[in-house]
Formats: structure tokens, sequence, C-alpha cells
């Protein structure tokens, strides 16, 4: 079983900065894939960031240049660090999970780019 907890969510101004952690339970290392999802409201869940086994990464056209996803094996976490905020970075953002072709999914942070 994998569970995942996101935190660092809040608000910023725009052109600011946050960085958004996932702690996961279970077995960090079997994970095939892990990264961030983000659902505005009215909208649809979109991928922000992803990273697969290996080490290859891919991102939202929108937040490409700005958003980066990394882990750190020994904490059991993936981060997204996410720079030079727009208003329109306002979601609950989603740490995202695969194993064994099974999705897992935290409970949502929110994050609010405002002045």
């Amino acid at each position: 079983q994998v569970q995942l907890a996101e935190s660092g969510g809040g608000l910023v101004q725009p052109g600011g900065s946050l960085r958004l952690s996932c702690a996961v339970s279970g077995n960090f290392f079997s994970l095939d894939t892990m990264g961030w999802y983000r659902q505005a409201p009215g909208k649809q869940r979109e991928l922000v960031a992803i990273r697969i086994r290996g080490g290859n990464t891919n991102y939202a056209d929108s937040v490409k240049g700005r958003f980066t996803i990394s882990r750190d094996n020994a904490k059991n976490t993936v981060y997204l660090q996410m720079n030079v905020l727009k208003p329109e970075d306002t979601s609950v953002y989603y740490c995202y999970a695969r194993r064994s072709s099974i999705d897992y999914w935290g409970q949502g942070t929110q994050v609010t780019v405002s002045s």
C-alpha cells in the first residue's frame, strides 16, 4: 500500500516561489512513476510534472522553465519547486504515484497566487 501526503501549499504573490512536498509511505523505490497534477475550480485535473523510473521528466508547457520536480530518496519525498508563480497557477495540487498499474493520489494542497 502506498500513501501520499502533500504539504507546502499556501498564498503567494505573483512572481513568488513555493516548494511542495509529497511524503511517501510504503516502498518508495518500487514506484514506477511519480508526479504532480493540479485542478482549478471548474476545470479538469491536469498534469503539471511527471518523473518516471530512470529519471526522465516531463512538464506541462505552461510550467516549463518555472517548475522543477525532484526526489529525495533518503526522505522518501518528492518535491515540486515552483518559481515565478502566476495567478493562473492557482489550483489544488495533487501528488501522484503509480506502481504496477495502480494509481495513488494524495489529498491535495491549495496553492493560491494573488496580490
